[in-house]
C-alpha cells in the first residue's frame, strides 16, 4: 500500500459513538432501597417504647405492646401460675413450696424491662417477623421466707437408708420387704434450683440428690430365707415326750422364734430358745411333775405335815441343746426330751423331825394409834402364821402383796423428803422394825433392810427398818436346818412379833455411842397434810451383833453403822 492510500483512508469521516444511560434495574434496587428505608423509618417510629418484636414470656406474647400493657398482660396471663404450689423432685421424693408463703414473687417490671430496647439494626428488625426470643422471668424473694420453706423441703428430701426386711410370715413363708436408699439433697444446690427454676411451666423443680444404699438389700434377704427359713420350715420339728405325748414346733409356728438381725450387709439368723420353750412346754407339761416340799398345817395347837414330793422336770437347755441345727436338718426332724428328777429340798422326814416349841426370836414396839394402827393390824395378820424353810428368804413385800384400800389399809403417816407426810399404808414400818428386830434374835440372815432416814425414838437406834411398797423391802433367810413360824399379836397400842422353831443360837446387841452430831434446818410447807415439827439433831451409830451356840461359842461378830439425818423444824403456813 502506498502512502496516498493511507493518506485518504485517513481522511474519511468517522461515526460518533452511541452514549449509554442508567440500567432499569439499578432503579429499581435504588427505589427498593428508598422504600426499605421508608418503611423501616415508619416502624421504627412506630414500634418507640414498645416491647420489641418476637419477645415472649412464659409463652406469653408481649410483642408490640408498651411497658405497661405487656405487664398486665403477663399478670392476667401468669399470675396465677406463679401462685400455684411448686413441687421439687429429688430422687424418688418430693416436695412442695408455696409461694405466697415462701416470700417467693414475681417481678413483672423487671421481666418486661428484660426484654430490652427497639434494635436498630435493620436485618434484626426484619428477623423479629419470623422468629420468636423468649424472655426468662425475673423472681422477687425474700430471704428469710424462703429459707423457712427450704429448710422443710430439705427435711422432706433426706432420709436414711433402710435395710430390706426379712421375717417368717405367721403362714411359715419368708416375707421379705425391699431396701429403701437413702438420700441427701445439697442446701446451697437447692436454694439455687429453686431459685431459678420455681417458675418453670411444669411447676416442677429438680434437685439431684446424693444417693446411699442401704446395708442390706432384698438379695441378702433372700438369700437368708433360703439358708434359714426355707429348711427351719420345711416339716414339723418334732419333740418325743414321756408317755408318748409329743411337742410340736411347726412351721406356723417359726414366726415367733426365728428373727434376724443385719450385720455386715448379711442377715442372721436369732433363735429365740425360750420361745421355744414356751411353745412346747404347753404340749408336753402333762409330762412334767411339779415337786413339793414340806410344809405345815395349823390348827390351834395341833401342827399337821403336808407331806413333800419329788418331782420330774424337762431339762430344756439339753432338749433344745443346738436349736439352729435341729432347725436346719432336713433329714432329722425327730428328737428325745430329756428329763431329770427333781427332789424336794425340804422332805417329809425333815418336816416331821421339826417343831415349833422353842420363841428364837421376839421383839416388842408400841406407841401407835389411830390409821397407824388400822395398817399395823392389817400387817400382822397377813404375816401371822408364815413360814420360813430352811434356806428360804422372807419378803415382807412379797408376802402382803399390793398394800392398799383394796387390802384394808388406810392413809396415815409416812416420811416424805425428810419430814412427815401421809399415804395409804403408812405406819407400816413400825411393824417391820419390829420383825426386823425378832429375826435379828433369831439369828436369822439379814439380806435387805432400810433405816429411817431420821431417827424415831420408839425404836432401837441402829436396829430398825422401813418399808414401801415396790421400793424398800424387808428380807431376811433362814440360815438352820429347821423352819420358823412367824406369829403377831398386837394389843393396844404394841404390837410383838415371835419367831418359833428350834433354838440353836443365842444373840447379843451391843449398840454403839452416838457421834458427829448434825443440826436440824427449818422448813416451812403447805397443805393439808403438813405436820409441824419442833425438829431432832442427826447422829451416826453403829451396832453389833454378836451370835453364839447354845455353848456359848462365838459363831459371827458383824458390826453395822448407820447415819441419821437431821428431822427438819417444820412449820405449817
Amino acid at each position: 500500500m502506498n502512502s496516498q492510500d493511507q493518506t485518504n483512508r485517513s481522511r474519511r469521516p468517522v461515526k460518533p459513538r452511541k452514549r449509554r444511560g442508567i440500567p432499569w434495574w439499578a432503579w429499581f434496587f435504588v427505589g427498593l432501597i428508598g422504600l426499605g428505608g421508608l418503611l423501616y423509618g415508619v416502624d421504627l417510629a412506630m414500634s418507640e417504647g414498645k416491647v420489641p418484636r418476637g419477645v415472649t414470656v412464659g409463652g406469653v406474647d408481649i410483642s408490640g405492646v408498651d411497658k405497661s400493657q405487656a405487664e398486665q398482660r403477663l399478670r392476667n396471663d401468669l399470675g396465677e401460675r406463679t401462685r400455684q404450689p411448686v413441687t421439687v423432685l429429688a430422687g424418688n421424693m418430693s416436695s412442695t413450696i408455696e409461694p405466697a408463703k415462701s416470700g417467693m414473687q414475681v417481678d413483672w417490671g423487671a421481666t418486661v424491662d428484660q426484654a430490652g430496647q427497639q434494635p436498630l439494626n435493620p436485618i434484626t428488625r426484619i428477623r423479629s417477623f419470623f422468629e420468636t426470643r423468649e424472655v426468662g422471668i425475673i423472681s422477687k424473694i425474700t430471704d428469710e421466707g424462703l429459707n423457712r420453706s427450704l429448710n422443710r423441703v430439705e427435711r422432706e428430701l433426706t432420709r436414711d437408708a433402710e435395710n430390706a426386711k426379712l421375717s417368717v410370715g405367721a403362714d411359715g413363708k419368708a416375707d421379705i420387704k425391699e431396701d429403701k436408699p437413702g438420700q441427701t439433697v445439697d442446701r446451697e444446690l437447692l436454694d439455687t434450683e429453686v431459685r431459678e427454676n420455681w417458675l418453670n411451666t411444669d411447676g416442677r423443680v429438680n434437685v439431684e440428690a446424693t444417693i446411699t444404699p442401704a446395708d442390706a438389700d432384698k438379695d441378702a434377704a433372700e438369700r437368708a430365707a433360703k439358708q434359714y427359713v426355707k429348711p427351719a420350715t420345711a416339716k414339723n420339728l418334732v419333740f418325743h415326750g414321756r408317755d408318748k405325748v409329743d411337742g410340736v414346733i411347726t412351721p406356723q409356728n417359726w414366726h415367733e422364734i426365728l428373727t434376724f438381725k443385719v450385720d455386715g450387709g448379711e442377715f442372721m439368723p436369732e433363735w429365740n430358745s425360750e420361745k421355744a420353750q414356751e411353745i412346747l412346754s404347753e404340749q408336753l407339761s402333762s409330762t412334767e411333775v411339779e415337786y413339793r416340799d414340806a410344809s405345815f398345817e395349823f390348827n390351834g395347837d395341833d401342827i399337821t405335815v403336808v407331806p413333800s414330793k419329788d418331782g420330774v422336770e424337762i431339762k430344756w437347755k439339753e432338749t433344745l441343746g443346738d436349736l439352729q441345727g435341729k432347725a436346719l436338718d432336713k433329714k432329722q426332724r425327730d428328737h428325745e426330751v430329756v428329763y431329770e428328777d427333781k427332789k424336794a429340798e425340804y422332805t417329809t422326814e425333815q418336816a416331821k423331825k421339826a417343831h415349833f416349841d422353842d420363841v428364837v426370836g421376839t421383839f416388842t414396839t408400841g406407841g401407835f394409834s389411830g390409821p397407824s394402827g388400822t395398817n399395823i393390824r392389817r400387817v400382822a395378820e397377813m404375816v401371822n402364821g408364815a413360814i420360813v424353810l430352811p434356806g428360804e428368804t422372807f419378803s415382807l413385800n412379797g408376802h402382803t402383796g399390793p398394800r392398799g384400800t383394796a387390802q384394808g389399809f388406810v392413809e396415815s403417816g409416812i416420811i416424805i423428803d425428810g419430814h412427815a407426810g401421809k399415804a395409804v399404808g403408812g405406819g407400816i414400818s413400825q411393824f417391820a422394825t419390829t420383825l426386823y428386830n425378832a429375826s435379828y434374835f433369831a439369828g436369822m440372815e439379814d439380806v435387805a433392810h432400810t433405816p429411817h432416814s431420821y431417827y424415831i425414838s420408839r425404836y432401837p437406834a441402829g436396829r430398825e427398818a422401813t418399808v414401801y411398797e415396790g421400793a424398800i423391802d424387808l428380807k431376811f433367810k433362814n440360815p438352820f436346818d429347821t423352819p420358823v413360824r412367824i406369829t403377831t399379836d398386837v394389843s393396844g397400842d404394841s404390837v410383838t412379833v415371835r419367831l418359833h422353831g428350834v433354838k440353836q443360837v443365842d444373840v447379843e446387841s451391843i449398840p454403839g455411842e452416838r457421834t458427829n452430831p448434825t443440826s436440824p434446818k427449818k422448813m416451812e410447807l403447805d397443805g393439808d397434810d403438813c405436820s409441824p415439827s419442833s425438829g431432832a439433831p442427826g447422829f451416826t451409830i453403829t451396832d453389833t451383833r454378836v451370835v453364839k451356840d447354845l455353848k456359848g461359842k462365838e459363831l459371827s461378830r458383824e458390826t453395822q453403822r448407820t447415819v441419821y439425818d437431821p428431822q427438819p423444824i417444820v412449820s405449817c403456813k
